[in-house]
């Protein structure tokens, strides 16, 4: 075979080769990659959380909690468990919410009220007094006196000046918490209104006297502060001095100073 001629030969098969070695390694696409490894599953437990806010003083129903799936490995030893506890719902519903809840916070005992534990005692700060004052309608701010609001007190009575008699109005005591408000439901117009009966308030031991004894000299009425100005420190009373109420009884007057 001429030199030539096997050349050409040498060239064509070296050429065919390189087109086939291309074709196969376009045919076969890129390389496959190794499989990504699946993610582990987290381990899910239903607990017991508020479906809505759950300020203080709210009785828990089953409108207002819901089981939800939580990580397990996140779960505290003080929540409460569905395979623990599957008939929570219905047990706790009725039981009154002693520290405020957030919407998804999951429910725990310790923030409740018990009936061992006892309500108002339970939300009382310690050194306050619980304090509970007759209040109407007229007397409260319309029936807008709410728990949690901070209202003052007013003392109305009647003083005589020379041959009058007058109805003297005056505060005896300034930013003070409303605990509680007993409501009953009226009928008024063909329809029901709910008035309160009694406000619980938060005093000191002082304040309490001061209530106590203005409550024997007259009508008490609870005015409404705005949520503005309800840390205003200018306009609370200084509850480390002493104070003083005239009491009136069948025409005799009487102060009564506390310490």
């Amino acid at each position: 075979m001429a030199p030539i001629r096997l050349i050409v030969l040498v060239v064509a098969l070296l050429a065919g080769g390189a087109a086939a070695y291309l074709a196969l390694n376009l045919d076969s696409g890129p390389a496959n990659e190794p499989a990504a490894t699946p993610a582990p599953q987290v381990a899910m437990r239903d607990i017991l959380v508020a479906s809505a806010d759950l300020p203080q003083g709210v009785t828990l129903s089953v409108s207002n909690m819901r089981w939800q799936p939580w990580p397990e490995d996140s779960i505290n030893p003080a929540f409460i468990k569905k395979t623990a506890r599957p008939d929570a719902i219905e047990k706790l519903s009725g039981v009154v919410v002693r520290n405020q809840f957030l919407n998804g916070e999951p429910i725990r005992d310790g923030k409740l009220a018990t009936a061992e534990s006892g309500f108002m005692s339970a939300i009382l700060p310690e050194g306050q007094r619980a304090i509970a004052v007759r209040v109407s309608a007229e007397s409260a701010a319309g029936g807008f006196v709410l728990p949690n609001d901070r209202v003052d007190i007013l003392l109305t009575s009647s003083e005589e000046g020379g041959e009058s008699r007058s109805q003297v109005t005056r505060t005896i005591l300034r930013n003070i918490r409303v605990l509680a408000v007993d409501q009953t439901v009226q009928e008024r117009e063909g329809e029901p209104v709910v008035i309160g009966k009694t406000a619980t308030l938060e005093v000191t031991p002082r304040e309490a006297e001061v209530v106590t004894a203005a409550a024997s000299s007259g009508t008490l009425s609870l005015a409404l502060r705005s949520m503005a100005d309800a840390d205003d420190a200018d306009t609370a009373i200084d509850r480390n001095r002493s104070s003083t109420v005239k009491v009136i009884r069948f025409g005799d007057e009487q102060l009564v100073k506390t310490q």
